[in-house]
């Protein structure tokens, strides 16, 4: 076998090892890794075998043996009115290989059955959001430039002595014959008995895509990318460049090669997000069915993270209990999973989630969002997140300025200056150079959260030891600006605006592309609107706490800084069970989002840890106060 075909072999190999009973008379398991064999067949068959002679001899003898290998799979797939004839579609293949018949002709009926298969067994060969080769180049660089080099020519410094060699992904006649559906399989399956391995444990569903079509550029040029056609998004995921080329012509294959590579961009609205979460749970529960309860998991994970919680935000906005009931039924399918529950419960806890979901699409519609809708996710996105950021800085500020210590302020400003700056960078980060899957959002999100929770309760049992201390000008000189009181303010200034920028980022960015160009005026707008209603809250703080007695100001701060801690604890834990850390357990409790309480037994208990703490600090405090009272 050639190297430029071993990318088309690793769509075989794994096969080998998939060939138990079990695991065959699983439809998600069978059909998909039939079509992998019939994209092989109908990539490489037609080298092999020129004009009645063979070419590769030990080519040629693979290929008989994966038609066999091929009829075992169709044979352990369940029945169906269609599987006679998909059976005899094998035979009359078989045949052809035998006989060695033109490659065209095998290559042709290979592809034929294939589409017959995949309709029959429902197999979907096309990605449910558009993919993004702007997305997939960051993947291609931490993953793949190893071993193929940063042009995709297999040379990559980590491939050198690999056998087999790392395939040339710049092969255009071998990428030809390959759909991108196949590239997409073969990414998620790796290579076994190779070096290649398989990423669909590292990559999920819609990082796959994107990869694939990324990899799909290096055989397009984009400057043919503009036709009269425009190949929609399932064509140009199930069909080859070589298929076009035979029924329209060379002019309409390099299209489709340059389309498939940067496939037209389709508004992401909430429909096509709420989609990809149904079609992923459908994944999940196909996995959970073939008894790999990891894999159902963490797909499980990735269909809320990159589906429904992007529009969660705009939910809210519309019918917040709508929102607590679909991430609710979201959360019980998960546990479910995590439990180990029979697949009955499991498919009923499932039917529930998916009823939900349907429910939620029918409140945001298909086609974007309204003007009015797209104002006041903008407006209240800003608000909600920046509302806690604001609450902590007002009140370190306002401590600060009252007792006349401008170089710590200083230090702040630039705690909260660095975070604009990280976060931003963060944001340009995770576009242009890595992406930041679902998963390592909420865990940065929820480890900050529980970072700023410890802080905000230590300077609020700060302010509280000190609101009668005779000596507190005093110990604001020695220590505060001493350095360790500044640096402890500035980063809690820091992760306090980091963690809310961090999501409003991730929220708007969504809501931008659900907004469309029609409604991005009124998202502007929205931000705008909450940016000043945050500046006057900041100024209506600082002002009216400088008109307050200094005890009393302590003791306002204080308190206010301790609640926040709640807040934040219960939000991080929150976070950390989004991104699949926590399992849930629900609890008759309220909700209440503003002030992270939430009717769940980890979150519930991570804020009562908090109020003990404060209990505990609060009665130290005045066990202490009351020692200096009668030594006095």
């Amino acid at each position: 076998m050639t190297a430029p075909s071993r990318f088309l072999a690793w769509l075989v190999f794994p096969l080998f090892a998939l060939c138990s009973f079990n695991l065959l008379a699983d439809t998600v398991e069978g059909a998909p890794q039939a079509l992998h064999l019939l994209d092989y067949i109908g990539a490489d068959y037609p080298q092999t075998v020129q004009a009645g002679k063979v070419i590769d001899e030990s080519e040629y003898r693979e290929q008989l043996e994966f038609i066999k290998v091929l009829q075992g799979l169709i044979a352990a797939m369940p029945a169906k009115p269609e599987k006679t004839g998909l059976e005899q579609g094998v035979s009359t293949l078989r045949s052809a290989i035998s006989a060695r018949q033109d490659g065209a002709d095998v290559a042709r009926q290979a592809r034929q059955l294939g589409a017959k298969l995949a309709v029959t067994y429902e197999v979907s060969q096309a990605p449910i959001i558009t993919p993004d080769p702007t997305r997939g180049a960051p993947l291609y660089a931490q993953h793949c430039s190893v071993c193929h080099g940063d042009a995709g020519a297999g040379d990559g410094p980590a491939g050198v002595g690999l056998t087999p060699p790392p395939a040339n992904l710049r092969d255009a006649a071998r990428l030809d014959h390959l759909s991108l559906y196949a590239i997409y399989s073969t990414l998620g399956l790796g290579v076994e008995g190779t070096d290649m391995p398989a990423f669909a444990d590292q990559l999920d569903d819609r990082q796959r895509w994107d990869l694939a079509t990324y990899i799909a550029s290096f055989s397009a040029d984009p400057a043919t990318a503009k036709s009269e056609k425009t190949y929609n998004i399932a064509d140009l995921a199930r069909q080859t460049p070589a298929e076009v080329q035979v029924a329209e012509g060379p002019q309409a294959a390099a299209t489709f090669r340059a389309q498939r590579a940067q496939p037209p961009q389709v508004k992401r609205g909430p429909a096509q997000l709420l989609d990809y979460t149904a079609a992923t749970l459908d994944k999940s529960i196909a996995a959970y069915r073939a008894g790999d309860h990891d894999q159902a998991y963490d797909l499980s994970v990735a269909a809320y993270l990159e589906g429904f919680e992007l529009v969660e935000s705009s939910l809210d906005n519309v019918d917040a209990n709508v929102r607590k009931d679909t991430e609710k039924s979201l959360m019980a399918y998960r546990q479910s999973l995590q439990d180990g529950l029979p697949v009955a419960q499991v498919q009923q806890r499932l039917d529930a989630a998916k009823a939900k979901l349907k429910a939620s699409a029918g409140l945001l519609g298909s086609d974007g969002l309204s003007w009015s809708l797209s104002y006041i996710s903008g407006l209240l996105i800003l608000l909600r997140e920046g509302l806690e950021a604001i609450l902590v800085l007002a009140a370190i500020l306002a401590f600060l300025r009252n007792t006349g210590q401008q170089s710590a302020v200083r230090s702040v400003n630039v705690g909260w200056g660095l975070a604009l700056l990280a976060g931003l960078g963060t944001w340009a980060l995770a576009a242009y150079v890595i992406d930041v899957s679902g998963s390592q959002r909420e865990l940065l999100e929820g480890a900050t959260a529980l970072f700023a929770a410890v802080m905000v309760l230590w300077l609020g049992v700060w302010m509280h030891d000190r609101r009668h201390a005779a000596a507190w000008q005093d110990y604001v000189k020695s220590s505060l600006v001493g350095g360790g009181g500044r640096f402890g303010f500035a980063t809690l200034a820091f992760f306090s605006v980091y963690r809310e920028l961090f999501e409003v980022i991730l929220f708007y960015e969504t809501l931008w592309l659900q907004a469309g160009p029609a409604g991005h005026n009124a998202v502007l707008a929205g931000g705008a609107t909450a940016l000043v209603m945050l500046v006057g809250l900041a100024w209506v703080i600082l002002r009216g706490s400088a008109k307050l007695p200094l005890s009393l100001f302590f003791s306002i701060n204080a308190g206010l800084l301790c609640a926040l801690s709640v807040v934040f604890a219960g939000h991080g834990v929150k976070a950390l069970q989004e991104a699949g850390v926590f399992g849930t357990r629900p609890v008759p409790f309220f909700d209440f989002d503003w002030l992270g309480i939430h009717a769940d037994a980890y979150s519930l208990s991570a804020q009562a840890v908090a109020i003990i703490a404060i209990i505990v600090l609060y009665g130290r405090s005045r066990l202490a106060e009351k020692r200096r009272v009668q030594v006095s």
